[in-house]
Order: C-alpha cells, then structure tokens, then sequence
C-alpha cells in the first residue's frame, strides 16, 4: 500500500505558499553550494579539446523561479559534474544550468545516479515525487535519483565511490534511510545508461545515469519536500503501475520507464547474482 506523505504548508520568502520539508542549509554548507568554479562557460578557455567541443560559446540563460519551491529552488545551487559523452569529467556546473532545456540542447550533459533498493522479500521500494519538484514533480519513480556533487569525496571515481557515496547522501536526505544502515560498500554499482527528456518547456534532464542496487532491510523517514508517496511493491505491481502510465493514469519519470522496460525484470530475477550483469565499459545509450 503506498503512503502519503502530507507536508505541512508555510509561506516563503515570495510570498507563496509552499510545502515544509526538512531545511537544507546544513547540507549546502556541507557540499559547498557556491557560484560555480568552473561552468561551462569558463571551461572553454581550458586546453582539453574534449572541453572545448563540449562547451563552445554557451551562455547561460536567466530564467525566474520566483513561483517555484523556495527549498528546491536552494538546491538548484548545488554543483553537478559535467561530463563527455563517455564520461569523461570536464569541469562542474550549477544543477540549475544542468537542468535548463537551453542548455541541455546545446550539449550540456552531467553524472548522475538511479538507486534501487530492495527489501529481503525481494520487493522494490519506489517513491512519488512531490509536487515541489522542479523536474517531473508528481511522477512515480525508483527508490533514489540524483547526482553526484563536484566536491571531492564525490568526484572519486574508482569503482564509482563517489557516486556511490553520493547515493548514501541522498537516501538519507529523501528517504531519512540512516547513513549507517546503507553504507558505500554496500551499493552494487551495475552500469551506466545516458538519455535525455525534458519535463517540460523549460526544465529537462541529459544525465549518464549510474545505475546502483541495494538490498537490506531499512528504516524510513521521508522527507516530503522530495517525495509524496513511497511503498514497496511485487514485480506484479510495479507491471500494473507501468501499464496505468501506459494509458497516462499515472505518470513515471523517463529514466524509470526506460530502465524498466529494457534491464529492470532481468535483474530483478536476479538479486542474489547481480555479478553476472555488471558491465562497467559500455554506456547504453537510450
């Protein structure tokens, strides 16, 4: 059965009503949520031609978020890695800039991570987004999506530690999933897909998305400013969810689907020799 969460509703800054989540001011001191050090802008005047392809004469737009989620809108400072389209790091941007269809058109391309986490009745935890998303609020999705930071524990990316650790982060920032509980070591780095959607006119995702597995027993404490519903579901229930958003009486992220319709059932059947689909080479490209 999935669980609602229901906010409590506070007025922000500008003056709109807003759901109440955690604060994330400790979290951007943490991570260092400050202008960037090297946009794409500023990488073009680097000597790696792969920079220079990427970045050539992007100017970031200005675009208003003043009718949008005064707690979402904070995160839009945190700095995402750039990347090539094989991965490569070439330099670090605002998720803002990240996140603009304008730029995304332009080849604007970041690192990114979909954690699935598993319970010992072999059951899939996913979530809701909340409505306060800036990029596919409402959507049903897997348990954890999000992005490595350009800081350096973060950045590591031996076997994929820092995404890896970026993982632990963010399941404890949505899920309230206690960091000690699921540790680095303890999430299956799979493989990689890259793709790109737009959420809508001027919000969009262009991300290689690492694609991490968990399976343990957790404790749950939900941040509703990131998520509206959760609940653990069968592989029966997750095929009756997809074909709802087939006929679009529900709505998925595009990641999700694509993930879903090409990996998620072969792996699923699989929890306890996940060895066997590691692929840590190719970047499917969706």
């Amino acid at each position: 059965m999935w669980r609602v969460l229901r906010p409590a509703v506070t007025v922000g800054r500008r003056g709109a009503a807003v759901p109440q989540g955690r604060s994330c001011c400790r979290r951007r001191r943490l991570w260092g949520c400050r202008q960037p050090l090297a946009s794409a802008a500023g990488l073009c005047g680097g000597t790696a031609r792969a920079e220079s392809r990427t970045c050539a004469a992007i100017t970031m737009p200005e675009v208003n978020t003043d009718h949008l989620d005064e707690q979402q809108v904070q995160l839009l400072a945190e700095m995402c890695i750039l990347i090539d389209e094989n991965d490569n790091r070439i330099g670090a941007d605002t998720k803002k800039n990240c996140h603009l269809n304008e730029n995304i058109d332009k080849g604007l391309l970041h690192r990114a991570f979909s954690v699935f986490l598993f319970n010992t009745e072999n059951k899939l935890l996913l979530q809701q987004r909340s409505n306060a998303k800036i990029t596919f609020p409402d959507c049903f999705t897997n348990t954890c999506c999000s992005h490595p930071l350009s800081h350096p524990l973060e950045l590591e990316e031996n076997n994929a530690i820092g995404v890896r650790r970026a993982a632990q982060r963010r399941l404890k920032a949505e899920l309230g999933i206690p960091m000690e509980q699921v540790t680095p070591e303890e999430i299956s780095y799979l493989t990689r897909i890259h793709y790109k959607a737009k959420s809508d006119g001027i919000w969009g995702e262009h991300e290689i998305d690492y694609i991490l597995f968990v399976q343990k027993d957790v404790a749950l404490n939900p941040d509703p400013n990131e998520i509206q519903s959760y609940c653990y579901v069968t592989q029966k229930e997750l095929k009756q969810l997809l074909d709802k958003a087939a006929k679009n009486e529900v709505k998925i992220t595009p990641w999700f689907k694509l993930i879903a319709e090409t990996f998620l059932f072969k792996w699923w059947d699989n929890l306890s020799n996940l060895n066997k689909f590691v692929d840590h080479e190719k970047i499917h490209r969706m």
